[in-house]
């Protein structure tokens, strides 16, 4: 049959992909099913939906319309997750902003993004003045206030007020084109001003159903905030759990008695870097009494420490590893369990899910590449490539920014800059950013590897390893470590354990020990440890 024979799509049987179209089938089929608990709130989905379609409706009344940029600063309460729908609906492009940024950042995103609209959390109040006062042409400014949050108002509008005097848009609220933008993430920015990521709906709509698929996750999930909404937009779970009838249980902060407070009231799934894993997994253990087994915990963001699965697989947590960036719509690499390694020993197991794994189901293409030669590296588990992926959870590209989205998609991939091995299994594992490698005497060191070393001494909390001038060697490893509280450790005595677990040459010449600068999603910044390296 030619192809001029086929059928065109029509309205019948063709309807643009949206994650927002989530909220309209789970407000009509499951109304009054708990969809938000904060504090003392709750909310049903009939009320959620009625809440985002007036967020919208009140948009389009100050003259917000497709592909208009509305931001919001606001740790996890309810506006913010109204904004993932309220906003789309409205055809505007969400952009949440990383709420611990200076007001330079923040009034560099505001103008590169020509926002018409900041929704901010009066918590925010003092950093979000200055960044206005930064600009030629503020938006508009509504509040969100909170009885939590003793502070003035930044704006002349109140959020419920905004909600309250708009006409609903209407319920489906999908866009005229799967490819318009639906968020904007902007990267970290450490090597000069921050891209702006450019999310469509379409990519967004497949990465919330690659979640379910992905975790197994089973109808109506209790899914605690304890990773930001602002971080690859909640790595897309605002949609996930909707598309669940799941609750979603707000938390302003991330505070280890909050955390187990909630994890024992009914919480069946919650994400978190592995710094977040490692402050559970040494809390007092008097937060921890109570805690059901099996609560299922999803990590990324940065590789974690085998030591750090095994503690909280051994608290009874069900850990699922995965990995992405924020030009992926967050995870979109899972390390995929197989039945036949749960008889292994607790170390192997944990060995195993500390690799960042294998392509999840709804995405097309994941690689190790040569990347001078963009082909395969040998799945021999030692030779180094750089991790490419492709497929329809990758980026619209960068928001004004031809020349690096050209350069992000070269050949055909887009290029991590993460450095990796492919085992024989053909699961991926990490062994560096390309940034961060140590090339001593020309030999390439894994901080990676160093840093699951040192995570295995019994006073270690928390490593980092990073590059420090050498005049013989070019560079050798230095280790930054924070103890746990009341333990105690010797620079040599660091350094002599690593040396029993590894070749000599990777061990850290020098340890230091203090807390480890993090980003607001528990990255450990290791600009920050690589400057005070070559200081030492």
């Amino acid at each position: 049959m030619s192809q001029a024979a086929d059928p065109a799509p029509t309205r019948a049987n063709h309807v643009p992909l949206s994650p927002v179209s989530f909220l309209a089938r789970t407000a009509e089929v499951h109304p009054d099913r708990t969809a938000v608990v904060y504090g003392a709130l709750r909310l049903s989905y009939r009320q959620l939906q009625e809440r985002c379609r007036r967020l919208a409706g009140a948009l389009a009344m100050v003259g917000v319309g497709r592909g208009d940029t509305v931001s919001i600063m606001a740790p996890n309460v309810p506006a913010h997750l109204e904004a993932h729908f309220g906003v789309p609906m409205a055809g505007a492009v969400l952009h949440s902003i990383n709420t611990r940024l200076d007001a330079p950042a923040i009034a560099f995103m505001l103008e590169h993004a020509a926002s018409k609209v900041l929704l901010v959390d009066r918590e925010y109040g003092a950093v979000v003045r200055d960044a206005l006062s930064r600009l030629r042409r503020p938006p508009l400014v509504v509040d969100i206030a909170d009885p939590a949050v003793k502070a003035p108002p930044v704006g002349g509008l109140d959020y419920d007020d905004f909600l309250a005097g708009a006409v609903p848009a209407a319920a489906d609220g999908l866009p005229a084109d799967e490819w318009d933008s639906l968020a904007l993430n902007y990267t970290s920015g450490t090597t000069g001003d921050p891209k702006g990521v450019l999310y469509h709906h379409r990519g967004a709509y497949l990465n919330a159903l690659g979640n379910l698929v992905a975790w197994s996750m089973g109808p109506h999930p209790v899914y605690l905030w304890t990773l930001p909404m602002f971080h690859c937009n909640g790595w897309c779970f605002p949609w996930t759990v909707t598309a669940l009838a799941g609750t979603h249980v707000c938390l302003r902060r991330v505070e280890p008695a909050a955390v187990f407070e909630a994890l024992r009231g009914g919480v069946t799934h919650f994400c978190g870097a592995p710094t977040v894993l490692t402050i559970l997994a040494n809390a007092d253990e008097g937060l921890r009494r109570g805690v059901p087994a099996g609560i299922r915990v999803m990590t990324a963001g940065a590789a974690p420490p085998a030591a750090i699965i095994h503690a909280m697989e051994a608290m009874g947590f069900d850990v699922a590893h995965v990995y992405g960036l924020t030009e992926v719509y967050g995870p979109c690499v899972v390390c995929e369990w197989k039945p036949e390694w749960s008889t292994l020993p607790a170390e192997e197991r944990a060995a195993l899910k500390a690799r960042q794994g294998v392509r999840n189901p709804l995405q097309e293409g994941l690689e190790v590449m040569d990347p001078a030669l963009m082909r395969p590296v040998p799945a021999d588990g030692a030779t180094l490539g750089e991790v490419m992926i492709r497929g329809n959870i990758v980026m619209k590209g960068y928001l004004k920014n031809a020349v690096a989205t050209e350069e992000a998609f070269a050949g055909g991939w887009f290029h991590t800059g993460d450095l990796a091995v492919r085992h024989p299994d053909g699961y991926v594992e990490l062994k560096d950013r390309s940034k961060d490698i140590v090339i001593s005497g020309g030999e390439n060191i894994s901080t990676i590897e160093v840093e699951g070393v040192l995570y295995r001494h019994p006073a270690v909390l928390e490593a980092a390893v990073v590059a420090r001038p050498d005049p013989k060697w070019g560079e050798t490893p230095c280790a930054f470590v924070a103890l746990k509280p009341g333990a105690a450790a010797s620079e040599e005595e660091i350094i002599a354990f690593c040396r029993e677990r590894l070749a000599h040459f990777k061990a850290p010449r020098r340890v230091v020990f203090r807390d480890l600068p993090k980003t607001s999603t528990g990255k450990i910044q290791k600009f920050v440890l690589r400057d005070a390296a070559r200081a030492l």
